[in-house]
Formats: C-alpha cells, structure tokens, sequence
C-alpha cells in the first residue's frame, strides 16, 4: 500500500487502476508524443541517445545529420578521426567523452556484432556509453520491443503520481511497468517525458492547466490559478493541452505556444 494523498492510503489495485487512468489521460493529451531524436536507423538512435546525455534533444538533432552522413556504418565510427568527430559533436557537450563512447560502439559493433546493433536487452548493455535507459529507447523505437525509459522527466512524474517511492532507475522500471501492460510501455514512457517537457516542469509544474490534475496527489506544486498556469505550457500544442485542461486556450500567449519543450 502507498499514500497517495495525505491521509489517504492507497491500496495496490487502487494505485493500478489510478495508474491506467493517468495513461489514458496522457494519451488523450498528448496523440503526438514520440521518440524526439531524429533517427532512421537503429545505429543512428544509439549515437542520437548516446549525444543526448547533458543535452537538449533539438540541439542533437542539429548536429546528428551531417554526423550521420559522414560516419553511415558502425565500421565508420570504429575507424573514425577523433579530432573531426569532436568537431562535428561539439556544440552537444562533453564531447571528447561522447567521441571515445561512440568510437568503442563502432569497434564493439564490428567485433562483436558484425557491425549491426543488437535486439536484445542484454547485449545492448554491454556496450561502450549504453546503460539501460538507453538501450530500453533503442529496443523500443528501433525494433518495436516495449521498454520504459526512465530519464529524469519520468522519474520526476512517476514521483509526483506517488505511483513509486524507487529512488533506483531500474527499480522505477520494474515498478511503473508492472502497473502497465508491457504492450503500453514504450509509447507510455513517451507520453511522460512530453508531459515532464511541457506541461509538468521542474520547478514549476503548470498544475491549473494540467489535464492529469484530478489524479494528481501533487497537484499545488505549481501555480493553480488558470491564468497563471497557462502560461507555462509549452510547444506548438499548448492551447490543446489548455483545453484539455478546461482552461481558456486564450490564456496561453503566443511565445508559449512557441516556445521550445526543453
């Protein structure tokens, strides 16, 4: 049993069937969510997810497409220039990190895989800069094998839902996928992150303009008051996401609706 709002104790069916009822919600709020790094092929997503680290996903996608163009096969990573890579990566941050993991994927790739990049859980985390999230987004987007990815957005989320106290990623995965069909997992995890992205922020949640708000237990993290909540959604479907809320799409300003998800 949890707590899922003061004084009120939560049993394990009840937290489930809230569970189902914040997935259908974000479903209904979020029809375009998806995976946000630009990518055709699955050694595309690896290097996209591997430049993401410390990294906005716009910012990856400004640089992946001459990187992919100049390195299309996992022997081109393993045989690749150090100084030219650091180059092509350098506005993602950490990047003399970021060219040694993805010159080790290409030789592990080549030696191990022949140079493909693998379908199964295990073996993607036995590779150069791959932990468990990231292979999770690779399983998912690339080969249609359901995976919940737990970044910070999610994390943050399935904390205030109260539906986990796991502080442990893998734990968090194990826990939040157990409330869900496996069938659900991938494009679950994708609806959170664009919640966490656009509606429920860090530091200030939009909670007055949240469409989840009557099945948050956290809901006064932010500002409640319409006008004011409004104006912290983001993207180009802000004013949708306000009417799924019930609050005026009028309230939300233009450089909202503009505004880029971070």
């Amino acid at each position: 049993m949890t707590t899922s709002s003061p004084g009120v104790v939560e049993t394990d069916l009840g937290r489930k069937r809230r569970a189902r009822r914040i997935g259908r919600a974000l479903t209904e709020a979020h029809p375009d969510a998806h995976c946000e790094l630009d990518h055709s092929t699955a050694l595309e997503l690896a290097v996209a997810t591997i430049l993401s680290a410390q990294c906005t996903d716009k910012k990856v996608n400004e640089v992946t497409p001459k990187l992919f163009a100049r390195y299309p096969g996992a022997a081109d990573y393993a045989g690749a220039d150090r100084g030219e890579m650091e180059e092509l990566i350098r506005p993602t941050g950490f990047y003399r990190n970021k060219t040694t993991s993805l010159i080790r994927l290409g030789q592990a790739l080549v030696e191990r895989y022949d140079g493909q990049v693998p379908a199964r859980l295990a073996d993607l985390v036995t590779l150069p800069g791959m932990g468990r999230k990231t292979a999770n987004v690779i399983l998912g987007n690339a080969f249609g094998v359901p995976g919940i990815t737990v970044d910070t957005h999610f994390q943050r989320l399935t904390h205030r839902w109260r539906l986990t106290t796991e502080s442990d990623p893998v734990k968090i995965e194990h826990a939040i996928g157990a409330l869900f069909e496996k069938r659900d997992w991938t494009m679950l995890s994708h609806r959170v992150i664009f919640h966490g992205r656009r509606v429920c922020h860090a530091r200030k949640p939009a909670c007055g303009a949240c469409p989840l708000a009557k099945l948050c237990p956290s809901y006064g993290a932010g500002p409640t008051e319409a006008a004011m909540a409004a104006k912290l959604l983001k993207g180009p479907r802000a004013r949708d996401l306000a009417v799924a809320a019930g609050v005026d799409p009028d309230l939300v300003p233009a450089q909202a609706v503009a505004a880029e998800a971070p």
